[in-house]
């Protein structure tokens, strides 16, 4: 019994020392004035429109997102681990929505890197995803990184009065746990 202690004990520390890894052990930095500028289309769909508080036709930026925190999953169709992560991230969103402490502060989204509009409606079809993505076929995500972005990568944006006021350190890889990675992203219960 002692020996399955002892195993869960150093699961569970490899585990949280794994987490702290991904969200800060690297080098892969996104910064703020490449988000910032960067433009989407309004979605037409009046739940995405109405879930990130946007209003009219045309595009938005980033900041523009009625948001404490504006969390991007950058994910590529043709990724296997994004399809693979598809049910997770949706349960994600899910956790984000029920719980009243981050369903008006934190909202989700996906850009599908490299990919069209057209790509990125066959993803949200077949893995029945529930919050805004966009096609990014330009790539133009990528002037925010300091290299390559793989996918999927997720990015945390704090926002006040309409700006960017900090990027958290990017998730680059499987979530796994939504949980889990809930808490990691704010480890004191609240987005603020």
């Amino acid at each position: 019994m002692k020996k399955f202690s002892v195993i869960v004990v150093i699961s569970a520390i490899l585990q949280i020392a794994m987490i702290g890894y991904v969200f800060a052990g690297n080098n892969f930095r996104v910064s703020a004035d490449p988000l910032a500028a960067l433009e989407l289309p309004i979605p037409e769909n009046a739940v995405d429109k109405t879930y990130l508080g946007l209003t009219g036709t045309g595009t938005f930026r980033l900041p523009q997102v009625r948001a404490q925190v504006l969390l991007i999953e950058v994910f590529s169709m043709y990724c296997p681990i994004c399809q693979a992560e598809a049910p997770v991230v949706n349960e994600l969103f899910q956790l984000i929505e029920g719980n009243p402490d981050t369903r008006s502060k934190v909202k989700l989204i996906g850009i599908g890197a490299g990919n069209t509009p057209f790509e990125v409606d066959v993803f949200r079809k077949k893995y029945g995803v529930k919050f805004p993505m966009f096609a990014d076929d330009n790539m133009l995500i990528r002037k925010a990184a300091s290299e390559d972005i793989r996918t999927p990568t997720f990015v945390a944006l704090k926002i006040e009065a309409g700006k960017i006021v900090s990027v958290l350190p990017a998730h680059v890889g499987q979530i796994k746990d939504p949980n889990a990675f809930l808490k990691a992203l704010f480890p004191d219960n609240s987005p603020n």
